[in-house]
């Protein structure tokens, strides 16, 4: 078992069997990182996999991982639709200098694999190496070299201060999806800025509910609350939310300093 739903347990079987088959001595091993890894998914978490491979997928490897990934989210069930992960080479996984190399990507609720570095963070390898899920493969550890602390305390620092701009440029604030997710990601960031570790989301909400200034705590429970109302694009933020999402953005951002 690697989730608490079979119906998951058995789509990651047959993902990384087929991933396999199409990836022949290329492949390494699969892994999951995210909420599942972390103790907390649940049925309004997405699930994140990093599938291993000595080189990144290219020519007809590539062209029938696209198809595969296209057709997932036809069959029937949940976690069809939930799949969210990359395809990354042992040598840019391994440590912080493979940073900047894009992956191919699996984006939650999309059917066309992308490249992009989504996955690529410190915190997807600080997960992976202190709570990684091995599907297949070797131990990731074997994979991942530890990530000290004070790098990922930085690269919060350092995202904080632009984060509601780049959610300005794919995000829709008239979504309360949106203004969860904004309140959320803030809320996870504060926690590896103040702990040089990851939270789940709903770890780092109820970590901020504690530890952060009790003006938060209406703002903090309304977005624990809301999270069963999932991703619905005519869900409108409810009245105030909003401007509650931009005046936490700002403190959290002045606490980066």
């Amino acid at each position: 078992m690697f989730t608490p739903y079979q119906e998951l347990d058995a789509l990651l079987a047959d993902l990384i069997g087929t991933a396999r088959s199409i990836l022949g001595d290329t492949f390494v091993g699969a892994y999951l990182q995210g909420s599942f890894a972390l103790g907390a998914g649940d049925l309004h978490s997405d699930c994140d996999f990093i599938v291993v491979t000595t080189v990144l997928p290219s020519g007809a490897a590539e062209a029938e991982l696209r198809q595969l990934h296209d057709e997932i989210p036809t069959r029937p069930g949940h976690w069809t639709k939930h799949l969210e992960g990359s395809y990354a080479d042992t040598t840019s996984l391994r440590d912080a200098s493979g940073l900047a190399v894009p992956w191919l990507f699996c984006n939650h609720g999309h059917r066309e694999l992308v490249w992009d570095t989504h996955c690529n963070s410190l915190n997807t390898r600080w997960i992976l190496r202190n709570h990684g899920v091995t599907v297949a493969g070797p131990p990731i550890t074997d994979l991942v070299d530890e990530v000290p602390p004070q790098p990922m305390r930085e690269a919060m620092r350092t995202m904080l201060p632009g984060l509601m701009d780049d959610l300005k440029t794919w995000a829709r604030f008239d979504m309360a999806w949106t203004q969860r997710y904004a309140v959320t990601t803030y809320c996870r960031a504060l926690f590896t800025l103040y702990t040089g570790e990851v939270a789940s989301k709903l770890g780092a909400l109820e970590w901020a509910r504690d530890h952060l200034d009790p003006r938060w705590h209406p703002l903090l429970n309304q977005v624990i609350e809301d999270r069963t109302r999932g991703l619905d694009p005519n869900d409108a933020p409810r009245p105030g939310s909003v401007d509650e999402m931009y005046a936490f953005a700002a403190y959290a951002e002045s606490l980066a300093n």
